[in-house]
């Protein structure tokens, strides 16, 4: 039985959208078509006719699903955009409470914290393919507001490790795991811009929860200022506990909890490998640039505010390959983007003057959300609405291990260098690679140079 209930009715059904010449049809070019698949037959009761997996209709708009998009706004900002922040706790960490821990040590809270949004989506998606959404999503919101109000009690490493580690990643995880499934339930032919403007509240968040922290820890201390970020969670979760909720009936597709057989698709398996490699090195320049500017001796107030002005950029980039994306093909403007990302990962150790370093920080805060904005768009058409918050987990899932495994290997690598540059080389070398299996994806599936994807 699903935790939503009964699914939202549609009064009215359009014509499927004609795909253009460019365009790809993944359900039939790229995945297997399911032998036999179980058909949601639509009923007409009063005139009305239930969505089912079968209906090419989407809403595309109006106020329910702009609704939805809000709710998932809030998501990206409780989850994505309190783990964008952790360069502002991995310096003040470094030089207050765990000052005596290594630097690398310290990265794996917040390398947790940030893959466990990912990891548990393999699980995550397949219930929320069986109908289970609300409650998970609750208990998790719950969580999440909890584990905040105990980061503010830590003063141990392993405090830190379990409460904002694993506690909040795990809850980040229930939050973000469906609330890509969810929008894929309302939207198609928009699909990019509504996932556009889902990742705009990463952005939002990750500018105001910094600034939050640097502002109140001097004012009222750092328990305090950990405290009103939970108020500040609480607010906003609960805003999207209103109002996201499903429109497709659940459905159990064979196979339970894994699908194998998606990776006998060369794209799908490519893809996977690529934002695995690309998450080896993305978020290195955001975990270690705080402390980095404090190297070069920049002042901390600006060092701190570096994090905020990266994720404030984003906001620009989220929004801007959103609308972008639905006209040419998600891929087509993640790969100039994300390679811009890399460039900027090799130049970051090198811009060692107050003015160049927010330069960088501004560049590369834009093209790697335009990348992360539209990571799942491309996942959406490798394959069928019904199977999709399962094969977005295990897509999701995959990554999270380079997100887990990038900022400590940058950590280790920093100790041993000394310095920042080899963290550069190796950062940008690891997203440079992703962007080049990102191509060999795009080829696969278009079979040539010109073409929407």
């Amino acid at each position: 039985m699903s935790d939503d209930g009964a699914s939202t009715t549609i009064a009215n059904s359009r014509s499927p959208r004609p795909h253009s010449s460019d365009e790809v049809t993944p359900t039939s070019t790229i995945m297997e078509r399911k032998e036999d698949p179980p058909k949601e037959i639509a009923s007409e009761e009063n005139g009305k006719r239930e969505a089912t997996h079968e209906d090419p209709d989407f809403p595309d708009g109006g106020w329910r699903a702009w609704l939805v998009v809000f709710g998932a706004m809030c998501n990206t900002f409780s989850t994505f955009g309190f783990v964008n922040s952790w360069g502002t706790f991995q310096a003040y960490y470094q030089q207050n409470t765990l000052r005596d821990s290594p630097p690398s040590n310290i990265a794996w809270i917040g390398s947790i914290q940030y893959s466990l949004i990912f990891l548990p989506a393999v699980f995550v998606g397949r219930l929320f393919d069986l109908g289970h959404f609300r409650s998970i999503f609750l208990t998790s919101s719950a969580v999440l507001i909890a584990s905040t109000f105990l980061i503010a009690q830590c003063t141990e490493y392993w405090q830190f490790l379990l409460c904002q580690g694993f506690a909040a990643g795990l809850a980040c995880g229930g939050i973000f795991g469906p609330t890509t499934a969810v929008i894929s339930h309302w939207f198609r032919r928009r699909r990019g811009l509504a996932m556009g403007i889902v990742a705009v509240g990463s952005s939002i968040g990750g500018t105001i929860i910094p600034i939050t922290a640097h502002k109140l820890i001097p004012l009222v201390g750092f328990q305090w200022a950990i405290r009103t970020v939970g108020f500040i969670l609480l607010l906003v979760l609960g805003m999207a506990n209103l109002t996201l909720r499903r429109r497709l009936p659940p459905i159990n597709s064979p196979g339970g909890l894994l699908n194998l057989k998606a990776f006998k698709s060369a794209p799908f398996t490519f893809y996977c490998l690529s934002a695995f490699v690309i998450f080896l090195g993305l978020y290195t320049v955001l975990t270690y640039v705080g402390i980095s500017a404090l190297v070069l001796g920049i002042p901390p107030d600006l060092s701190f505010y570096l994090i905020a002005i990266a994720n404030a950029s984003s906001l620009f980039g989220r929004y801007t390959s959103g609308a972008i994306s639905d006209r040419v093909g998600p891929m087509n403007v993640m790969i100039p983007f994300t390679a811009a990302a890399g460039i900027l990962t090799y130049a970051w150790p090198f811009a060692r003057s107050q003015g160049s370093l927010i330069a960088v920080v501004v560049l590369y805060g834009f093209s790697s959300g335009s990348y992360v904005s539209l990571l799942s768009n491309p996942m959406m058409a490798l394959g069928e609405t019904d199977d999709v918050g399962r094969r977005l987990g295990m897509f999701m899932s995959i990554f999270s291990l380079g997100a887990l495994a990038g900022p400590p290997i940058s950590g280790a690598i920093n100790k041993a260098s000394g310095g920042f540059e080899v963290v550069g080389y190796y950062a940008g070398s690891m997203v440079m690679v992703g962007v080049a299996l990102m191509c060999i994806t795009r080829h696969l599936v278009l079979r040539r140079i010109i073409g929407k994807f």
